[in-house]
């Protein structure tokens, strides 16, 4: 068995006051493009999961979020042909600005029940369970 590399990306589902969760659209010429994912990134070297995601959450969805209000509720690890993904999921309520796609990027707001009717990457399939039972 060849080793692949771990890629720590950190996601958030951030949650609306009407209980809704935000996803995006990767855009045309990523990787994965099309499908719909929760927003966040890659971390790079010297940050945290969480400091990775305030940063992905201001650079594509141009919105402040504070450390104390990110709450991780849930991991995906999952092996794909050229790496390993190991993926915290953190819920986030608390936030400022009004989420818009900077990186040309589609978003939508949906019900936790309703996110199995997109096509996702197959890592962020298991995490919609956690959202539903949590919503």
């Amino acid at each position: 068995m060849s080793a692949k590399p771990v890629l720590l990306v950190a996601a958030c589902a951030l949650i609306d006051a009407d209980n809704r969760v935000l996803v995006s659209q990767r855009p045309a010429g990523r990787s994965m493009a099309g499908l719909w994912e929760f927003p966040g990134g890659k971390v790079e070297a010297g940050e945290t999961p969480e400091d990775a995601l305030i940063r992905e959450l201001r650079e594509e969805l141009g919105i402040g979020v504070k450390p104390a209000c990110l709450a991780p509720l849930a991991f995906a690890s999952h092996a794909y042909a050229d790496f390993h993904l190991l993926m915290p999921l953190y819920v986030c309520r608390r936030y400022e600005g009004i989420p818009r796609g900077l990186e040309g990027q589609a978003i939508k707001w949906m019900r936790a029940r309703d996110l199995r009717t997109l096509a996702m990457p197959p890592a962020d399939e298991p995490l919609i369970p956690f959202l539903t039972d949590l919503l």
